[in-house]
């Protein structure tokens, strides 16, 4: 059995089908493609559905910004352990070019880590393999406290 079939916590959780997709995820139609824990890259998709379109017919930019924080948190979250997450502190965003809806893909990557606070950064590309909107966060990794 691969090594990442038996890892826990949210991302992994998730994909292994222990616990249901986020709401946020779903309605991003988020879609994994391939993560490498080593290398700190994730690669996502989503669908940009037209319920997500501006009045010009573009996809409004917060459901970009969405999507990145979709895929720049995750490529974190899939190399912690079981009891950790890492909320977004800060994200920015750069809009390139519109997009238009339909399958977008996510490339995102850890630039560097600390014991606490992480960097990441990375793109959202559209159907033509240009990039439509490109980001950078910080994130603060934290022990998950358990529901009662």
């Amino acid at each position: 059995m691969d090594m990442d079939a038996q890892r826990r916590g949210p991302f992994w959780d998730v994909l292994e089908g222990r616990v249901p997709p986020p709401p946020a995820a779903v309605l991003l139609g988020w879609e994994l493609i391939g993560v490498d824990t080593e290398q700190g890259t994730i690669e996502v998709a989503f669908e940009a559905g037209d319920q997500f379109v501006n009045p010009v017919g573009v996809i409004q930019g917060g459901f970009l910004a969405a999507m990145l924080d979709d895929t720049l948190g995750p490529a974190l979250v899939a190399t912690l352990p079981e009891n950790h997450f890492a909320p977004t502190l800060d994200l920015h965003v750069q809009f390139l070019r519109p997009a238009r809806p339909g399958r977008l893909v996510g490339r995102g990557r850890i630039v560097q880590r600390g014991k606490d606070v992480c960097f990441l950064a990375g793109e959202l590309i559209g159907p033509d393999g240009r990039p439509v909107a490109v980001a950078t966060a910080t994130a603060r990794i934290q022990t998950v406290r358990q529901r009662s």
